[in-house]
């Protein structure tokens, strides 16, 4: 390899040099590095609102930076804007909502927040809208979100963090197909 001369050349050396270092650390168990394998795959996301795109940037900026708990909060806040705009933005799911939840009140996707998840994914599955393996996810989702949201014993490691915000991102993929 030629050395590099110009700024340029340097720069994107230095680029390239710092992403191969990155994929070399990744395959360390207890790298934070391995976000970054995380990264891509949340690039192929393209259903994301603008709001839900900056959530779940941060959770995986909390998972670079070791807080594992904040990232599992701010991924779930992430995945529930988009579950309620997957709703509101549809108007079959939301006229079974409107039609069957009258008391709801829900005309646009910001009403849904006035609703508790679980009894939310509950409604969902009634309805049809998603199906008993969703179900289950989501509250399974929501039960390690409430474990890091709250006092409590579990302490979530990078492990837990990425395995966590990979399922994140295979719900919302399960969502939109």
């Amino acid at each position: 390899m030629v050395a590099p001369r110009t700024p340029r050349e340097v720069a994107d050396w230095a680029a390239n040099a710092q992403a191969a270092l990155s994929k070399l650390l990744a395959k360390r168990e207890t790298s934070t590095h391995r976000v970054m394998t995380l990264t891509e795959s949340y690039e192929k996301l393209t259903k994301l609102n603008i709001k839900q795109d900056k959530l779940f940037r941060e959770a995986l900026q909390c998972a670079e930076h070791g807080l594992y708990r904040s990232a599992h909060v701010t991924s779930f806040a992430a995945l529930m804007d988009f579950i309620h705009e997957w709703i509101a933005n549809d108007v079959t799911r939301l006229a079974a909502i409107q039609r069957n939840y009258p008391a709801w009140n829900i005309r646009q996707a910001a009403d849904f927040r006035d609703q508790k998840d679980h009894t939310l994914f509950e409604v969902l599955r009634k309805q049809g809208l998603i199906n008993n393996t969703m179900t289950k996810a989501l509250q399974g989702l929501l039960a390690k979100r409430n474990e890091c949201a709250h006092p409590a014993d579990y302490e979530p490691g990078i492990n837990d963090t990425l395995g966590y915000l990979d399922e994140m991102m295979k719900r919302i993929v399960a969502l939109t197909s």
